[in-house]
């Protein structure tokens, strides 16, 4: 049974643990004079029994399923000749994933060296083993705790109290999780960049102006163990994101301001819905739209005024880009503008403002805080945007401010970074690592100064 099928197997058992439970608690009840005899209510026995059932199964199926492949991977590593055991987690990464695909058969087992294919046969081996053990184990422990459940109910239990504290620790564990979750990316990507600093100097990394990640093949090329300077991907982020901004920002707050205070409820009940289906358009659309539309028409426009322009620039990207974000401020700026008090409204016009001025003076410092968390949500949508960037403004890490060349961004070239088989010990891969820090560190450093700008100017009302 696989993890899926098991995990719904286990939901399942806990509702009939449940339907067990709360008849269970109805029939002992039935001779004392009825469920007001009962200390709770049979729902909260029902629950009990449900939660007793399913959460331990849970929690062993979700650890099982989460440590089998590295335990698995282990063993099966260690079966190889000592002559063929890796050097490197990236030795071991490629070797792994040989081994995987003559198990899978991807790969014929004719064209595999003779000990590759017996660790796939040891990998079938292991899997079945792995997977018959967790649905055994997994069962049985909901079955066992389901039958405790059961069996402990008695009138005077307090059920809704235990199934309080359950629920409570319940979501304090998923709270603790995001946290942790949080906390282990951190680490992760803080340890990875350590990694690549001790390869390549954080100076030349930080100030450099190059960017060519592919190792040299000769020494006369562009630094024979290549360039990782962040400068030029981190010119194109801010080019492409400042050009989205332009577009985004203006275009959808004055939607926003339209559509919250001047526009009657008919077409207001039109016009959003069209600003909010731009969300919907997948990016790939968007990315076609630029490079088939838009960065043509914009090579043409600046032929046409004797001016230079690629094919692919930062303009068409940019631009297209900015169209896609307008519904992240513009939805956003709405919700937050018509979440002003009314009486707010009603005070500036009773003592003469206009209506522009109610909302200049008024409505905007109120709503502001929500405005700059619209905005700082397009911003991080503009700075992870891919697709459009790689369709429309290339892969060239040029420096430039020009809006007509081409130019790459820190997203493109994590992904570019990380695709296919990689050795996670040379420099060229854990510069994805480092360029996803320095991303990090970016967007920290812009929270905070959207932090200080809504304390500055913010106004307050009782």
């Amino acid at each position: 049974m696989q993890p899926a099928n098991l995990l719904l197997f286990t939901l399942a058992f806990a509702a009939i643990a449940y339907w067990l439970g709360y008849t269970r608690s109805r029939t002992l009840a039935t001779p004392l004079g009825g469920i007001r005899h009962l200390k709770s209510l049979p729902f909260y026995y029902g629950a009990r029994a449900a939660l007793w059932c399913g959460i331990p199964a849970l929690i062993i199926l979700a650890l099982w399923a989460g440590f089998q492949g590295k335990v698995i991977q282990t063993l099966v590593i260690g079966s190889l000749p000592q002559e063929m055991l890796p050097d490197s987690d990236g030795q071991a990464s490629l070797l792994l994933s040989q081994i995987s695909n003559v198990a899978s058969g991807a790969l014929p087992r004719n064209f595999a060296d003779p000990a590759i294919a017996d660790a796939a046969d040891r990998l079938i081996q292991l899997r079945g083993q792995s997977q018959l053990y967790m649905n055994v184990l997994v069962i049985a422990v909901a079955v066992l705790t389901a039958f405790l459940a059961w069996l402990r109910i008695h009138p005077r239990l307090n059920a809704r109290v235990q199934v309080e504290i359950i629920l409570k620790w319940l979501f304090f564990a998923c709270a603790g999780l995001a946290i942790l979750t949080t906390v282990g990316i951190i680490f992760s990507v803080a340890f990875e960049t350590l990694r690549f600093f001790q390869q390549i100097s954080f100076v030349d990394f930080i100030f450099g102006t190059h960017w060519s990640p592919q190792t040299a093949l000769r020494a006369d090329q562009v630094a024979s163990q290549g360039a990782f300077g962040m400068i030029p991907l981190f010119t194109g982020t801010l080019l492409i994101s400042g050009i989205a901004m332009l577009v985004a920002v203006p275009v959808g707050l004055m939607s926003a301001i339209y559509l919250s205070e001047y526009a009657n409820p008919k077409v207001r009940g039109v016009v959003k819905p069209l600003l909010e289906m731009l969300a919907g358009i997948p990016t790939v659309v968007y990315g076609f739209f630029a490079a088939l539309t838009v960065a043509p028409f914009i090579s043409d426009l600046a032929a046409s005024f004797g001016i230079e322009a690629s094919s692919q620039s930062a303009l068409a990207a940019g631009a297209v880009m900015g169209i896609m974000i307008i519904p992240f401020v513009s939805s956003l700026s709405d919700d937050v503008i018509n979440a002003v008090p009314q009486s707010l409204r009603d005070g500036s016009l009773a003592l003469g403002a206009t209506q522009s001025e109610t909302m200049k003076k008024v409505v905007f410092p109120a709503a502001l805080p929500g405005i700059m968390g619209g905005i700082l949500l397009a911003v991080s949508r503009a700075i992870g945007e891919t697709m459009i960037v790689v369709m429309a403004a290339g892969l060239a890490a040029n420096l430039t401010a020009n809006p007509l060349e081409t130019v790459t961004t820190v997203t493109v070239q994590i992904v570019t970074l990380l695709t296919g088989d990689q050795e996670f010990d040379s420099a060229k891969t854990l510069a994805a690592f480092a360029l996803g820090a320095m991303l990090f560190v970016v967007t920290l450093v812009l929270n905070i100064i959207a932090l200080h700008i809504v304390r500055k100017y913010r106004e307050q009302y009782d």
